[in-house]
């Protein structure tokens, strides 16, 4: 079965990280289309938080599963919820990130470890179960949060989110023949308390280069819905990624070295 050139944000969406930074701006914007919900985060607080005032603004339904994606039996909960057929999921926002802004040379590496489990095992674990349950049923939608940082050496994190995006064009490739669409997000800096929370200074990047939560997520839907396998929100970070792509290599590695000067 052929995916349609027109993928339908529809019915359901399961959201990681879905009551904070893009993850929550995702949660609004597909609320506002009329999709009800499944947000999945760590804090059971701020879920519960975040579905009664989206329930209360959308007129939709909000159900939260706890979990913490470092944890084989949690994301084992969200393998589950993926492959229900009796609720299904027809939306999946593979979203969920953590830091990584340590140095890869170094004796501890339990922060790359912790990092891996969050932003490549769960991505590939929970996309294989949306991907299965999608397949069968003919028809759904996949966004995976990768990163423009994943195009330059940038550390761990840019690595990472480099596995994503092969990750996810593969994975489209795998699945346009059977009506299920996949779209690979690639936002740049977006101002969100993510940066706060990992304590990572961003004094080097300069401001124009921001970009607010809003814009990149509704970017990423309207390309999604016109069928794009990669979506690289604003017209300055498609020329990043173009040169970060294309230009001397000698130059991309004097900017980023710059820049992870200014982070330290």
């Amino acid at each position: 079965m052929a995916t349609s050139s027109h993928p339908q944000l529809t019915g359901r969406a399961l959201i990681t990280g879905g009551t904070s930074g893009i993850g929550l701006e995702f949660a609004r914007q597909l609320a506002e289309r009329g999709l009800d919900l499944v947000l999945v985060a760590r804090s059971g607080d701020r879920l519960e938080r975040t579905a009664k005032q989206l329930e209360w603004r959308y007129g939709i339904d909000v159900e939260t599963l706890e979990a913490d994606l470092e944890r084989e039996p949690d994301r084992a909960r969200v393998v589950t919820r993926l492959s229900d057929e009796n609720e299904p999921i027809e939306v999946f926002v593979n979203n969920a990130g953590a830091g990584l802004y340590e140095p890869l040379v170094t004796e501890d590496l339990e922060p790359h470890r912790k990092a891996l489990e969050v932003m490549l095992w769960a991505v590939l674990e929970l996309g294989a179960a949306a991907s299965v349950a999608m397949r069968s049923r003919g028809h759904g939608v996949i966004i995976n949060t990768a990163s423009v940082s994943g195009l330059v050496p940038m550390g761990g994190y840019s690595a990472i989110k480099s596995w994503v995006k092969t990750y996810s064009e593969a994975l489209y490739l795998q699945l346009r023949d059977h009506g299920v669409h996949v779209t690979t997000f690639m936002p740049g800096w977006v101002r969100t308390e993510f940066h706060q929370r990992t304590g990572v200074k961003t004094s080097s990047i300069p401001d124009f280069l921001w970009l607010q939560p809003e814009r990149v997520v509704s970017e990423c839907l309207a390309d999604t819905e016109r069928g794009k396998a990669i979506s690289i929100p604003s017209k300055r970070f498609k020329v990043i990624a173009f040169l970060a792509q294309s230009g001397p290599k000698s130059a991309v590695r004097s900017v980023v070295s710059k820049i992870n000067k200014g982070r330290q």
